[in-house]
């Protein structure tokens, strides 16, 4: 690369990582304090909450980077031209397209790492924190079942634990679940077992009674048992081990779904393929981001008032774009023969930004037969 080149992708590099650095920081700590409250409430340890909140890194990461790149490009474009740097480098004879080849460069380099992201670190990173969680939630079910002490596993419900035996044999279990108004039931049995199963732990209780009472009419139902088994993963938030999502799948197995995946997600085939679509579209926004605010900014020329209208431009393409790939997401979703729209928003993007290079190359050439001023 020329050294004007090297140069400006050097200031776009520079600027892109401050601001990458701050937005995560600020995305993360949002993500990290919703995270904490939680963790804390369930006595987790702080290696758990470190845990978690750096697997939620990816994901700010892939959502972060695009904004980065457009906002390093317009810093650093608006310092150049500010500081005249550019307006140098046009009367030297470089043309707007020529100029952008150090921004277009920058772009493919956040397309690359918005793709990594994409279809590995991503879809990795959300299913190992699905795994955690569960196994998280299934843990703090277990520690609220304490001998001795009534415990509140969540709103109207109540469990009560005699005694806990060394080899995990719950005596004397008490059990009152009031959520439904119009019933209240209560389940006693002499012992029980806290197993788990694929829907998260179950408290297995055996020669009991469960005494459900209609408040309406005031009818008091008794029903004996030899065993009974009650879903605690219900009343756990998350507890309750859902299948998988097609944002956690690999991409080959969206582009391919077999019957097995596609009973497992519980969704269509068009929403898999919506999602491995996107995944090769979405970072091309990195591109996008770049080349627009560029553009943009190049086209306003030098001005002491600033290129505050030229932001506002390149703002106002951005937001567009994500309009539309909001609007193709919906009638891609709803009709798979539309999959070939999700691209749409990408070229569109990349052609608002070549059409103001264009546009800049024609304003800044002098008209033919012109006369130079003395």
């Amino acid at each position: 690369m020329a050294r004007f080149d090297r140069y400006l992708l050097r200031q776009l590099l520079t600027l892109f990582g401050f601001f990458s650095l701050v937005l995560v920081g600020v995305y993360w700590i949002n993500r990290a304090v919703a995270l904490f409250d939680q963790i804390i409430s369930d006595g987790q340890s702080a290696g758990v909450f470190l845990e978690l909140t750096a697997l939620t890194l990816p994901n700010v990461i892939r959502i972060v980077l695009p904004i980065s790149a457009f906002a390093a490009t317009v810093f650093a474009t608006n310092r150049l031209m500010t500081e005249s740097e550019l307006v140098v480098a046009q009367a030297a004879g470089l043309g707007p397209f020529r100029l952008a080849r150090a921004a277009i460069v920058f772009g493919l380099f956040v397309t690359l790492l918005l793709a990594v992201l994409a279809h590995f670190l991503v879809p990795a990173s959300r299913a190992e924190l699905k795994n955690r969680q569960s196994e998280i939630a299934q843990n703090v079910t277990a520690q609220l079942l304490v001998e001795g002490r009534f415990m509140h596993p969540g709103n109207g419900l109540t469990v009560y634990i005699r005694e806990i035996t060394e080899t995990g044999e719950l005596l004397g279990v008490f059990l009152s679940d009031n959520r439904n108004p119009r019933a209240r039931t209560n389940y006693t049995a002499a012992r029980a077992l806290l197993v788990r199963s694929d829907t998260g732990p179950v408290l297995v209780m055996f020669e009991g009674q469960a005494q459900t009472l209609d408040t309406e009419t005031r009818r008091l139902a008794t029903t004996r048992f030899t065993d009974f088994a009650y879903d605690l993963g219900a009343l756990m938030a998350g507890g309750r081990v859902r299948g998988p999502n097609e944002r956690e799948l690999p991409t080959a197995d969206l582009l391919w779904p077999d019957d097995e995946t596609l009973e497992a997600v519980g969704k269509p085939a068009s929403v898999l393929l919506y999602e491995a679509h996107s995944r090769f579209a979405q970072p091309f926004l990195g591109l996008v981001g770049a080349l627009v605010g560029f553009a943009a900014m190049l086209a306003g020329g030098f001005s002491r008032f600033g290129l505050w209208r030229q932001i506002a431009l390149a703002i106002t393409i951005l937001i567009a774009v994500q309009i539309i790939d909001n609007a193709v997401a919906d009638r891609v979703l709803a009709d798979a023969s539309l999959l070939p729209l999700v691209y749409l928003p990408v070229i569109l993007g990349l052609g608002a930004g070549v059409a103001l290079l264009a546009w800049t190359g024609r304003t800044r050439r002098r008209p033919a037969g012109a006369e130079v001023p003395a």
